[in-house]
């Protein structure tokens, strides 16, 4: 159950929308095309802000990730029922058949709600790792495997995840696990990484160094490698999900917000999309979700009558 809220004395908007990033402004794009009263409220803080470029985007393939952002940006306020808050979402919850969002100094009421506030990467605790993340660290091969010249790679070890990202990562290049005495693979998975032609290192590994991503292991030998990867775990950006009641899902990598085909939530008007509302994401699934679920959303405000 959401919390109720103390009214607000303004008129509500068709669609709020938290989270101005890429499924936002995707999910604002198509209501704010079929004519409705949109408002995004966005604090500026995209999961992707590190990398120096996006890849795997159709049309956009390369170009930087704030460029992306501001370009989708640009286009959407060109619509005048679209009105764009800089701030961050505090708190959430309804006043009678409406939802409302209150950030500072402002209170929005909207018919309905889309949650678009996106995850946090927690990475293991080593040195090096952090400043290098989005750079030569990366979680995704699909948006940066291609750029690394089929050069050495390495997987550092997070959990049993890391079996299914090493048998990936050869098609990008030789590859090397480092199993960081956080996952053992047992024999049908170590004779599968041996197929897939991937080196497994036992030693833990307790930096990483050098001008792309040198992993240092406790003995102290050092791997020189193009680029590593490492399955992070994601939680919420926002306390907004759980403040509203909405439900959750266990995901490989975290918890994720529970939905159906639709993106609806398990709060009634509340749908949610992009990196919060999927068990992995990219550029490319969060603007599809947004379109998802932007068309629900208006498809309730006409069909959905209480």
């Amino acid at each position: 159950m959401s919390v109720d809220m103390a009214p607000v004395n303004v008129a509500p908007v068709d669609v709020a929308i938290v989270g101005g990033s890429y499924a936002g402004l995707s999910a604002a794009l198509q209501l704010a095309r079929a004519r409705r009263s949109v408002v995004v409220v966005d604090a500026g803080v995209r999961r992707n802000r590190f990398a120096e470029s996006s890849h795997g985007f159709l049309s956009r393939d390369g170009e930087a990730p704030g460029a992306i952002a501001a370009h989708g940006r640009e286009q959407l306020l060109a619509y005048p029922n679209v009105r764009f808050v800089e701030g961050t979402a505090e708190t959430a919850g309804r006043d009678g058949a409406n939802l409302v969002v209150s950030l500072q100094g402002e209170n929005i009421a909207a018919r309905r709600l889309i949650l678009a506030t996106g995850v946090v990467d927690e990475l293991p605790s080593i040195p090096g790792l952090e400043e290098r993340w989005g750079r030569t660290v990366f979680h995704c091969p699909y948006c940066h495997g291609y750029e690394l010249g089929q050069g050495r790679i390495g997987v550092l070890a997070t959990g049993q995840n890391s079996f299914h990202q090493a048998m990936m990562l050869p098609d990008w290049g030789p590859t090397t696990l480092f199993a960081n005495e956080v996952f053992e693979p047992d024999a049908a998975q170590a004779a599968m990484l041996n197929a897939r032609g991937v080196e497994i290192e036992s030693e833990r590994v307790v930096a990483v160094d050098g001008a792309k991503a040198s992993v240092v292991l406790n003995g102290g030998r050092t791997v020189s490698l193009e680029g590593l990867f490492v399955a992070s775990r994601t939680r919420m950006a926002s306390d907004l999900p759980a403040a509203l009641g909405c439900a959750f899902e266990e995901g490989p990598l975290g918890p994720y917000i529970q939905t159906n085909e639709a993106k609806e939530t398990s709060v009634e008007g509340v749908y949610a999309c992009g990196d919060a509302a999927r068990g992995a994401g990219s550029v490319s699934h969060a603007v599809g979700d947004g379109v998802t679920a932007a068309v629900a959303a208006h498809k309730s405000l006409i069909f959905d009558v209480h």
